[in-house]
């Protein structure tokens, strides 16, 4: 029997290469036609050539895999014209948390300009959002004891405190402003500001908590794309009302220094 890829390739040597010439001539007269292993197919990025190394996780989340792929290639020597990064989902990730981290820096300042406009005043906006990295110190805190990695579903979840925890303090430096007006002074409108906004402060935050539990505790089809996000929500909250109840009174002292009193007299 003939081999079919042998009678191919002597298919290919006699190729006439100037077909309808009077003195023919066959591939093999002008090149050598031989058999060789080459690519199945040849990609390139941005008008570069590339090749695609492939792997899939065998423990652990998408970051740890990357950092680690990352190292690997750092202490492989590579000649001068070939370098190597990590890409597929771990660069698609990277710029969903770059995106992300850009749209919770916005929502900070958008939450910033209403509460300058309506208190109309730049210190008393910059006390409240003491309370964000208040709440991420607890959303920190609840994705480690839970053991949750950090994804886009727990920075949204950020993003969604970044617009939520500021009501406690709100309505706490509200009533300080209010009873500052009326004449009382710095420290005695803080405590009782404190005192009459502790009850209504515990009842937003322990509603808002106990209505994202069932999410958090992954209930359904499909729940583990939405617990970090309750979580994250969940812990954010509890630590920065505990907090907020504490550290924006001590704030408020610290960089308040509106003459109240004389306006109220005024």
């Amino acid at each position: 029997s003939v081999d079919p890829r042998a009678s191919s390739i002597e298919e290919i040597r006699r190729l006439i290469v100037n077909p309808g010439s009077d003195r023919p001539v066959t591939l093999d007269a002008v090149a050598d036609v031989s058999v060789s292993q080459g690519p199945a197919e040849i990609r390139r990025i941005a008008q570069e050539r590339v090749a695609v190394i492939t792997a899939n996780l065998a423990y652990g989340d998408l970051g740890a895999a990357a950092a680690e792929a990352g190292q690997i290639l750092a202490r492989t020597p590579m000649p001068d014209d070939i370098t190597a990064i990590v890409s597929g989902q771990s660069e698609e990730m990277q710029a969903s948390f770059d995106s992300m981290k850009f749209a919770l820096l916005l929502a900070v300042f958008l939450v910033y300009l209403v509460m300058a406009s309506q208190f109309e005043s730049l210190i008393h906006p910059f006390v409240i959002l003491f309370t964000i990295p208040l709440a991420l110190v607890g959303a920190v805190l609840a994705l480690f004891v839970t053991g949750t990695t950090v994804n886009i579903v727990a920075l949204i979840g950020v993003i969604m405190l970044a617009g939520i925890v500021v009501n406690n303090a709100i309505v706490l430096v509200d009533l300080i402003n209010q009873l500052r007006a009326q004449g009382s002074e710095r420290f005695e409108a803080i405590m009782e500001a404190g005192s009459a906004r502790l009850r209504p402060i515990l009842m937003t935050s322990l509603t808002t908590a106990l209505g994202l539990l069932p999410m958090a505790l992954g209930f359904g089809e499909g729940s583990e794309v939405r617990t970090p996000m309750a979580i994250t929500v969940i812990g954010g909250l509890i630590v920065s009302t505990l907090l907020t109840l504490i550290v924006i009174p001590v704030v408020y002292s610290l960089l308040d220094r509106k003459r109240w009193t004389q306006q109220a007299q005024a």
